[in-house]
């Protein structure tokens, strides 16, 4: 068998596995996605699911020979353009079947579980004639593209990171859209889509998060960018019991600092900073506004260090019994979703693999493009991760955990006392008298089961 065959076989047989564990025919039948004439849906979803991986597009996969003439490119479409199917229901099911047997299991349940939002470029620039098409405009280019607002919510707990839900997102203003909403019977989950996609961010944002939560995926803290700090998304989510941890813009929002209302820029000028060269230069407890009872919201900002740089960035959290440092090492957890929009776009053809107009079928494939993240990011952690070895892992550490804190001490120094024969006379001299003064002042009853004196030199 020549090795790339052999690969072949070993992808197919890892997807294969993944439907099966994660029993994905199931899911779809849950989430409405049922076989209108034909072919089963799991089966030509397997097929999708698989192409990025096979190197092929749709055309060339149903041309070669050995694809299955059972499944043609009208059983394809019919079920991607479905107006039935409730795609984010199957997304949220899928992401709590994983959390709940493979992930959450290998994880403390001390560790802080986090919510990641942000919001990439759906980019379809070539595109004229695709439903709900609009100019869009790119931060990081500084420009308009043709296409969407791909809202995205994921999941993580500082090892793995989870895509949970999306929104693709037209625009608000009618002048921005380039092509109408196809006619669509508004009892279906393809009109709630759609007029969701009509929406503002801050508003969907909410939802993503509300929805998620019904669905028994849980997070202490939602991260996200200074694109929607904004008191009244933050006030919205405290309402339904999400603490925020999010980045702050210098912008026209003042919060309230012993009776007066200042911006972010004049808070920072009116607060004792920390000297020297410390990371952290500030923190200080602000009244962000009211909440729908008239209750004060109080919210803890962070000011820190611009790498290499003079200035300062703002970090906000809505929970003020946090510690700064865990503040921050928590917002570095949202660099997460910016790598699972790198490997989406480029390894895994979000946006690119179809070229369907409807958007039915843009919703359908990028949550087959999540599913197929899902996948990876599963065979990731159990290949990096130590407990999932289960019963080999807990066995090593019930060996590790018989040696006691003295013998560990032990066994450290008379390792250092082995490196230390190696150099000269100068060196191990003044360090062996230094580790003398170290074992002196040992209390005597952690030195005496050590069994050693004193001096170990």
């Amino acid at each position: 068998m020549s090795p790339i065959v052999a690969e072949t076989v070993s992808c197919q047989n890892q997807i294969s596995s993944f439907f099966d564990n994660q029993r994905i025919a199931l899911l779809l039948k849950q989430s409405n996605i049922v076989k209108q004439c034909g072919i089963a849906p799991v089966v030509v979803m397997r097929m999708i699911f698989s192409l990025v991986f096979t190197g092929k597009n749709l055309f060339r996969y149903l041309l070669a020979e050995s694809s299955g003439a059972e499944i043609g490119k009208d059983s394809v479409y019919r079920f991607l353009n479905s107006s039935n199917a409730n795609w984010r229901k199957f997304l949220h099911l899928l992401c709590a079947t994983v959390l709940s047997k493979t992930i959450l299991p290998l994880t403390a349940e001390e560790t802080p579980k986090v919510f990641i939002v942000d919001d990439s470029l759906y980019d379809r620039n070539r595109s004229k004639k695709v439903e709900l098409l609009a100019r869009v405009h790119d931060h990081n280019d500084k420009r308009y593209y043709r296409g969407f607002r791909l809202l995205t919510l994921g999941w993580s707990d500082g090892s793995s990171y989870l895509p949970v839900s999306f929104s693709l997102l037209s625009s608000a203003k009618q002048k921005n859209r380039l092509a109408p909403m196809a006619a669509v019977d508004k009892r279906t989950n393809g009109f709630k889509r759609r007029a969701e996609s009509l929406r503002k961010a801050p508003e969907v944002l909410k939802d993503l998060v509300q929805q998620a939560r019904e669905s028994g995926i849980r997070a202490d803290y939602l991260l996200f960018d200074s694109w929607f700090a904004f008191p009244a998304t933050i006030i919205g989510l405290l309402e339904q019991k999400q603490q925020v941890i999010c980045m702050l813009k210098e912008a026209k929002t003042r919060y309230g600092y012993k009776g007066f209302d200042l911006t972010l820029k004049e808070l920072y000028k009116s607060v004792r900073k920390r000297c020297g060269r410390a990371k952290i230069l500030a923190s200080v407890q602000v009244e962000l506004g009211t909440d729908s009872r008239n209750r004060a919201i109080m919210a803890k900002i962070v000011f820190v260090r611009a790498r290499n740089t003079k200035k300062w960035l703002a970090l906000l959290s809505t929970d003020v019994d946090l510690a700064d440092e865990e503040i921050v090492k928590l917002y570095k957890r949202r660099w997460d979703i910016e790598v699972f929009f790198k490997i989406s776009k480029s390894y895994l053809k979000l946006a690119k693999e179809f070229q369907s107009r409807s958007y039915d079928a843009l919703v359908a494939h990028t949550t087959i493009v999540f599913a197929r993240y899902i996948m990876l990011e599963l065979a990731r952690r159990s290949a990096k991760d130590p407990r999932t070895l289960g019963t080999l892992f807990h066995a090593g550490c019930d060996e590790l955990r018989q040696a006691s804190f003295a013998e560990a001490v032990t066994l450290l120094l008379n390792s250092f006392r082995q490196m230390l024969k190696k150099f000269a006379d100068e060196i191990a001299a003044p360090v062996a008298a230094a580790l003398e003064e170290f074992m002196a002042q040992i209390p005597a009853i952690i030195r005496r089961p050590m069994l050693l004196p004193a001096c170990i030199f």
